[in-house]
């Protein structure tokens, strides 16, 4: 097996990392959200003398979340300015969908389904149809402010304050979103749970085969969970400590918020992603770690597989892992491409 390679892109954002996504398509082709205000659009393997950077994207305030849409020509951000927007890839042009009553800080969409969820401080979910994109989103209220969004073919996760979590079906959401016209619905979920991590949850992943999620807090944890509420499935979820790196001072454990997760879309093991630097690859069913990779010079923010898993995205921003309250990311801020070896994804099986 070739030597795995990675290097940096070059026109990085200038302010910390919020999110990072592949195409659907193209294997190269990578979205980067910032707190600079801007959506950055990325060819990761441009040919001999093109930079990399293909469009920037501004917005009035911070962009907290991006991802593509039907294609690789389309795209929605979330972000301060409270609304969540589609960008026309090809002609830049970007249209508000809907308007929260606070930040957005997520947003999914369903190619199955053509649905567009939006996740805002407001505590409230919005459901877009957009088949027709000039219907009023659908709303649904949350108990608990929302942290992040991950789904599958039939399901969403929603992993909120107060160690919530709430777990919808996507045809119902659908049916109901394409029945909309700006009304708040109490649908309920599918099913409520409470995470099994004793700290606040930093990020939530699916499982690519529409069996369960991976969880993550700030208390340098990570918990993996089935869908299936039969007691045998329920028996098989575990956490583990992570992203830990021991005090110079006294050898004793600093711990970490697990910023990222990300499922490999072939072999389906996933990635995390730490305020220590980190990144470590992890086999959910075996419960074994494949590999670590050498410390990075900073926090990771976020992280992406490409659609055919060969390549490992890897957003890289100053955090406040140290207490320093001066930030600045200018100059720290990085977006790695790590190239993948065939098998460097893949589980070692049970012990």
């Amino acid at each position: 097996m070739a030597p795995a390679t990675q290097f940096e892109l070059s026109q990085p954002p200038t302010d910390a990392i919020s999110s990072l996504k592949y195409a659907p398509e193209s294997t190269t082709r990578l979205l980067v959200s910032s707190w600079d205000k801007y959506v950055y659009l990325y060819n990761t393997h441009p040919n001999d003398g093109e930079e990399p950077l293909l469009q920037k994207f501004e917005h009035r305030a911070p962009v907290l979340d991006v991802c593509f849409g039907q294609n690789d020509n389309e795209a929605f951000s979330a972000g301060m300015d409270w609304q969540v927007k589609r960008i026309d890839l090809e002609t830049g042009e970007q249209t508000v969908l809907s308007t929260h009553e606070g930040p957005v800080k997520s947003v999914v969409y369903s190619k199955e389904h053509s649905l567009l969820i939006s996740a805002s401080w407001d505590c409230t979910l919005h459901f877009h149809d957009t088949r027709n994109p000039d219907k009023e989103p659908t709303s649904i209220a949350l108990p608990a402010k929302p942290f992040s969004l991950s789904l599958t073919e039939s399901k969403l996760v929603v992993a909120m304050a107060s160690r919530l979590l709430h777990i919808y079906e996507l045809k119902t959401t659908a049916l109901l979103a394409s029945q909309g016209s700006g009304t708040t619905t109490d649908i309920q979920p599918w099913q409520k749970r409470e995470s099994s991590l004793k700290f606040m949850t930093r990020a939530v992943a699916c499982m690519l085969n529409d069996a369960g999620y991976a969880s993550s807090s700030i208390e340098g944890r990570v918990a993996v969970e089935w869908f299936d509420p039969s007691p045998e499935s329920q028996a098989r979820k575990y956490a583990f400590k992570c992203h830990r790196q021991p005090s110079l001072e006294d050898g004793m454990d600093v711990v970490y918020p697990v910023n990222a997760l990300v499922f490999h879309p072939v072999h389906g093991s996933f990635a995390s992603g730490g305020g220590d630097g980190v990144v470590a690859l992890w086999d959910a069913v075996a419960k074994r770690r494949i590999r670590q990779y050498q410390r990075y010079s900073a926090s990771v923010a976020a992280l992406a597989f490409s659609r055919d898993g060969k390549y490992l995205a890897v957003g890289v921003c100053p955090g406040f892992e140290d207490g320093k309250e001066d930030y600045s990311a200018e100059g720290a801020t990085k977006v790695i491409i790590r190239e993948l070896g065939e098998t460097e994804a893949k589980g070692k099986g049970a012990k």
